[in-house]
């Protein structure tokens, strides 16, 4: 810096020294020639002189300027990274930019997962406009806003479903981006990062995050990953899942609606809290809604009449009796529900392809009740598993639905392949 001041005095010297140099054209032309030597001396000095000293200087300052600039770039973003509240970079449209690691952690989800996810998937339903619309307002510089949201419980189920964080918004406007982002800070309560805890690290699997995963000594005296006490007992629970499944489709009647309806009680409560079937129906003609099952009492089923055959509506399977539910309760509306509306289960019978759902972003997946809700936001589902029931070869005979609402723990990639694998048993029971 000193030496850029030194040549910029030299040239303001130069500029003077120029200035009385023109000023010297009015003498007679016998003595210009004094000058014109004076006015060579001068710019050999700055071809000799100042030239190099810019050339020398000027760079590294202009280098050094970037380098500080980089610096003061890697020291943001490690304090953005190390805050201790969640902190999240928001688009206009509330969705996630950055997010640091106190809020992967509150979030349940990691960065890279993060990025380009709307934020209010990990809102309640019923908090999610009025959280967009807060977020928008501030990114049109309207001020500062803050309001309490509540989250749902992240995929390891470490958190409470309806815990309450303060959003804390303002505008930011990033340098080199013509749009305003909204820089959201939560505050949460004292056992809100409850999943922060030895042993936990980030974009572990559900075994770590139990933290009771012991390790052996080999006999070259390396550690060994065991697994923990809690993956052999889920490991357990799916092993028994899978022999109840297969002694309920052993004891079960040959017809289709019988078979999904045994499955479905199955599955119902000890996996999901609510399990609907629906079935295709001979000829490849439109899907049937034949079962559901959740946490109110279990509609019966009407006999197998997608196959042509009649069965007393009053009476469930292996003679459960009751009456119908209640008009309005959740089970009916499933139960009245044309499986035609659902996007999910049509796609599912459509391309046999299985779905799995965290947090599902799209509220109308699973349909709408006859007031208009989602199903979904009106169940508080917070993971969705829709399988095609097929043999290993063959079109599809039937669609699985299984729904975990509340604080229940998402489906994970293990508990998805059981259901894939009972999807299969299921298509064999069901082939004509």
């Amino acid at each position: 810096m000193a030496e850029v001041e030194r040549v910029a005095a030299e040239l303001a010297d130069f500029r003077r020294r120029v200035e009385e140099l023109r000023a010297a054209r009015a003498l007679p032309s016998t003595e210009r020639l004094s000058v014109l030597d004076a006015a060579l001396f001068e710019l050999q000095h700055v071809v000799d002189v100042l030239l190099p000293r810019l050339e020398r200087g000027l760079p590294a300052e202009r280098d050094n300027g970037v380098r500080r600039a980089a610096d003061e770039q890697q020291l943001l973003r490690a304090l953005f990274q190390r805050m201790p509240f969640p902190v999240v970079l928001l688009d206009p449209d509330a969705v996630i930019r950055r997010l640091n690691f106190a809020g992967t952690r509150l979030f349940g989800m990691r960065a890279g997962y993060a990025a380009g996810r709307p934020l209010t998937a990990s809102l309640v339903p019923e908090e999610r406009a009025a959280f967009r619309s807060q977020v928008a307002a501030v990114s049109r510089n309207e001020g500062d806003r803050s309001l309490v949201v509540r989250l749902l419980p992240p995929p390891d189920g470490v958190r409470r479903a309806g815990d309450a964080s303060r959003a804390t918004m303002t505008a930011l406007r990033p340098q080199g981006e013509p749009n305003t982002s909204v820089l959201t800070v939560f505050l949460t309560g004292p056992d809100a990062l409850a999943a922060d805890r030895p042993g936990t690290a980030e974009g572990t699997g559900d075994a770590d995050r139990t933290g009771d995963a012991d390790r052996t000594q080999d006999a070259g005296g390396a550690g060994t990953a065991r697994p923990g006490l809690s993956e052999v007992t889920r490991n357990t629970e799916l092993m028994d899942l899978l022999d109840d499944m297969t002694m309920a489709l052993l004891e079960s009647p040959r017809e289709p609606t019988a078979v999904l309806d045994r499955a479905c009680r199955v599955l119902r409560g000890r996996f999901a809290d609510w399990v609907t079937a629906d079935l295709v129906t001979r000829g490849g003609g439109p899907l049937v809604r034949v079962a559901v099952h959740g946490a109110e009492r279990p509609v019966p089923y009407a006999g197998d009449e997608a196959y042509g055959t009649a069965a007393d509506t009053a009476t469930g399977p292996r003679g459960t009796t009751g009456g119908p539910p209640a008009p309005d309760s959740l089970t009916a509306t499933l139960a009245a529900q044309p499986p035609g509306d659902c996007p999910v289960v049509v796609e599912a019978a459509r391309a046999g392809n299985a779905h799995l759902q965290v947090r599902p972003e799209d509220l109308g997946a699973f349909g709408h009740d006859a007031a208009g809700a989602p199903i979904l936001a009106r169940a508080e589902v917070t993971s969705l598993l829709c399988v095609p029931l097929r043999a290993k070869a063959g079109p599809v005979r039937g669609v699985l639905t299984l729904l975990r609402t509340g604080g229940r723990r998402a489906f994970s990639l293990a508990e998805a392949g059981t259901v894939d694998r009972m999807a299969r048993h299921l298509g064999h029971a069901l082939r004509p």
